[in-house]
């Protein structure tokens, strides 16, 4: 297949990009650096610049970019950079890919779990309704922009991610230099749930979406067994032989990080991959401790 990927150098996106060549597709890249030709498409989502030209006669596109949600404080500059990186890209994305008179069969939309707001300890599955609060708005502004490509005629999944393990970026990286200093710790009760995915299960999940023709709409890109923070916290201690006591207490998160503290380290979300397991995906690691010791496996070669 054709496939056109944005995001490409991102944590996702360069995992993804060689999986895909290595199964034999025709890998080309959406981005704002990119030159025109050789395998490069270039845009410019804030100029709503990208020529209709560029995106004929891709079969597949995965669409994964977007400012990064960490990094210290969302001020309100960083907020509007947030949801514009994802809802003007997107939509201006979607609304080229609808007007094409060759349109790809598919479009993979990165969404993220977010969607779903603090849910304390509800399961929750696609057909849960929306959260309240800044990331749940964003993911639902970010899926609406994408519904051009369906109205069109595209296959549109919406991939709502979870937390992405890898050693090389995400919250697992950041998490890595206290638990080794052995004063790492669950945050805030500890009780809130954390729905993760390791790194390569997230890359064949992309590809599965990609191949899989019966899905479409909302689709939670996570392992099917998530955790509280508190065994989040004690398995990440075991896998790394150090203690995991220290607990860093809601309080400072949020004075240290504010409205960031709230969504990201405190929030709750207990989320099933209910679609990917009727569809026949079978997770490579559907427990934590397999993913925690692969990641940091890696992190080595």
């Amino acid at each position: 297949m054709k496939i056109l990927v944005s995001g490409a150098s991102g944590l996702v996106g360069s995992h993804l990009v060689p999986h895909l060549k290595n199964k034999g597709h025709d890998l080309h890249r959406l981005g704002r650096k990119a030159a025109a030709g050789a395998g490069e498409v270039p845009w410019n989502p804030a100029a709503g610049d990208l020529a209709a030209g560029s995106l004929e006669d891709f079969d597949a596109v995965v669409h994964l970019a977007g400012e990064s949600i960490a990094g210290g404080r969302w001020t309100e500059a960083k907020k509007r950079r947030i949801r514009d990186s994802r809802v003007q890209g997107t939509g201006l994305l979607a609304r080229k890919l609808a007007g094409l008179q060759a349109r790809p069969i598919v479009c993979v939309c990165a969404s993220a779990i977010g969607y779903y707001g603090d849910r304390k300890d509800e399961a929750l599955a696609e057909d849960s309704g929306p959260g309240e609060g800044f990331l749940a708005e964003v993911c639902r502004e970010w899926e609406e922009a994408a519904r051009p490509a369906a109205e069109a005629g595209i296959r549109l999944v919406n991939l709502r991610i979870g937390i992405v393990l890898s050693s090389k970026g995400g919250a697992l990286a950041k998490m890595l230099t206290p638990f080794r200093l052995g004063i790492g710790g669950m945050t805030g009760s500890g009780r809130q749930y954390m729905s993760w995915v390791a790194l390569d299960d997230l890359v064949r999940i992309i590809d599965f979406a990609v191949a899989t023709d019966d899905l479409s709409g909302p689709v939670n890109a996570v392992a099917p067994n998530p955790v509280t923070n508190a065994e989040f916290s004690r398995t990440l201690g075991r896998v790394l032989a150090r203690p995991s006591l220290l607990p860093f207490p809601s309080i400072a998160a949020k004075l240290l990080l504010g409205e960031m503290a709230e969504e990201l380290l405190l929030a709750s979300a207990r989320v099933q991959p209910k679609k990917l397991l009727e569809a026949g995906y079978g997770f490579r690691h559907p427990d934590l401790e397999g993913a925690l010791r692969c990641a940091l496996a890696r992190q080595s070669h």
